[in-house]
Parts: structure tokens; C-alpha cells; sequence
């Protein structure tokens, strides 16, 4: 496809490029201006360039919301999607709703059943490929009613790609990943999202909640929700970065090993809580 220009091209023509323009920015905007200009950011401005009028997928995560920023900067017109199903818990999708205020873009949620598709309950090991498919096909669907046709993703250049099922589903609905075609990695996005102000550039990688059950066991509401509940009584609690493992209706908590201490400061609280939930509540000593 055209688009892989921005890394196919030889690097001589790209590195002459950014020159030119940067001589042009510096000539306008002065010295000072062009020393916050990057390679990446050069080349998401071309990209914007090229696909002016955009659909993004927006989680809630620091670098979908990352990319919707970089789309309203450069992008002659962008709109974000949120999906909404029992795999994302309810504060990914405020945060989506807050930085589409912040940033005034136009945020359509959407409604998905993922629990409608066996291929997804019974949670194989390539369950994110179906997962995916259904909702970047809802999305695919509502943006071309909107009059969009370029749909795009925040996978970054640190990602993994190359073996995930979910990046395979991608990848066949022709779903674009300017941030990882541009070279971003994760921790350029949280640097300039920090600079640009984006409450979400120190918040942790947040997988959803279908990964807390272990593949081959069936995913339910149920499970999801017991899940969801005791993440949502830790974060309350202050801890970040944990995830509570569903084992046969036990609760496996994970946590970083600079917040055991304060973990176990509140044992009794949260195992009183938890055991609300769960018929055990277990600690993993391999930390996060």
C-alpha cells in the first residue's frame, strides 16, 4: 500500500524532506521553535498530510489518546470512537469522554455484545482475533456512515506486533497505525504527551479485562464482573498497575513489588472485601 512510503522511503529522501521543512519552520517560527520539532512528529505531519480526514479508535489509553491529540494538531477533520462492552472497565471510558472535551473532538460511543460470539467465550488462544474483528468492524461501520474511510489505531513502535492475533485482525480490515509507522515508541508518547499537557501520559498499560481469565476457560459477565469489581476496589484503594487473575473463581493478585508493603498494609481490607467475590484471594509472589 502507498502509505508505508513514510517508512519505505530510502532515508536520504525522508531525511532530505524533514531538512527542508525544517529549514521552513525555522525560518517562520524561529531557532527555539524547531529544537521541540522530532523525526517522528515530522512524519505524522506528513501522514495527516496524506490522510486529512480521519476515524480513530480511542481506549482511553495513553496513546490512542496520544494520536487522537496529534490528529486534531494536524488532521484536517477527526473523529474518535469508543467501544463500549463488558471488557472495558467504566474509567477508560470517562477518560476517553474527558480528553475529547479537553481537546474538542467529537466522540461517538459504541455499543458491542462481545459475549454474542462463541468464538470469543470460549476464549481461545487467538481470541483477541475475534475480539477485534467485532468491534473494529462496528467501528468500520459507524465511521463509514459518518463519511469516514481511514480508520486508525494507537499501536506504537514499541508494540509487538508480529505475533499478536489482535494485530492480525487489524491488519485485515486495513486498520492504520501512524504512531508505530512514524516511529513513535512508548516512551517519546508519554514525554510529549506530558508536554502537551494530556492528563493520561503517566497512566499504566491497561490490557482488557478478558486477559484476567485464563485461555481455554470460558469467559462470562459474570466472571468479567467479579474481575472488574476487585480492580476497581484496589484502584480505589490508591494501588496502580495490578491486575486480579480470575482461577476458578479465586482472586490472583499481581502487583508491583515497590507496592507489596503497602498491599499487605491493607490485607485484612482487602481480603474482607475481596472474599465478597471470590472463595480465595491469593497473592503472586512473581510481581508485575
Amino acid at each position: 500500500m502507498q502509505i508505508h512510503y513514510l517508512k519505505q522511503s530510502s532515508e536520504n529522501a525522508i531525511e532530505n524532506k524533514i531538512f527542508i521543512e525544517n529549514k521552513m519552520f525555522m525560518e517562520i517560527r524561529g531557532t527555539e521553535r524547531m529544537k521541540n520539532i522530532t523525526k517522528e512528529e515530522m512524519n505524522i505531519k506528513e501522514f495527516f498530510e496524506k490522510y486529512p480526514n480521519v476515524a480513530i479508535a480511542l481506549s482511553g489509553g495513553v496513546d490512542s489518546v496520544f494520536l487522537v491529540y496529534m490528529a486534531k494538531k494536524y488532521a484536517k477533520s477527526v473523529k474518535a470512537y469508543f467501544v463500549k462492552s463488558v471488557f472495558q472497565p467504566e474509567f477508560e471510558k470517562k477518560d476517553a469522554e474527558k480528553i475529547c472535551r479537553q481537546l474538542g473532538v467529537d466522540l461517538k460511543i459504541l455499543n458491542v455484545d462481545v459475549l454474542s460470539n462463541k468464538l470469543v467465550t470460549d476464549n481461545p488462544v487467538n481470541r483477541c482475533y475475534y475480539c477485534k474483528q467485532g468491534v473494529f468492524g462496528t467501528i468500520l461501520e459507524a465511521a463509514k456512515n459518518d463519511g469516514m474511510t481511514v480508520i486508525l489505531d494507537g499501536t506504537n513502535a514499541s508494540d509487538d506486533a508480529d505475533d499478536r492475533p489482535g494485530m492480525k485482525a487489524l491488519q485485515e480490515m486495513k486498520v492504520l497505525s501512524p504512531l508505530r509507522m512514524c516511529g513513535y515508541v512508548k516512551s517519546e508518547i508519554r514525554k510529549q504527551s506530558k508536554e502537551a499537557g494530556l492528563f493520561v501520559y503517566n497512566k499504566p498499560s491497561y490490557a482488557c479485562l478478558a486477559t484476567r481469565i485464563p485461555t481455554g476457560t470460558e469467559i462470562d459477565e459474570e466472571k468479567i464482573k467479579q474481575v472488574e469489581t476487585a480492580e476497581t476496589f484496589l484502584f480505589d484503594l490508591g494501588f496502580s498497575d495490578f491486575r486480579v487473575r480470575w482461577m476458578d473463581n479465586k482472586a490472583k493478585i499481581q502487583m508491583p513489588e515497590s507496592r507489596l508493603q503497602a498491599l499487605m498494609e491493607k490485607r485484612e481490607v482487602v481480603l474482607e472485601e475481596l472474599s465478597k467475590i471470590f472463595d480465595e484471594v491469593l497473592l503472586d509472589l512473581r510481581t508485575r
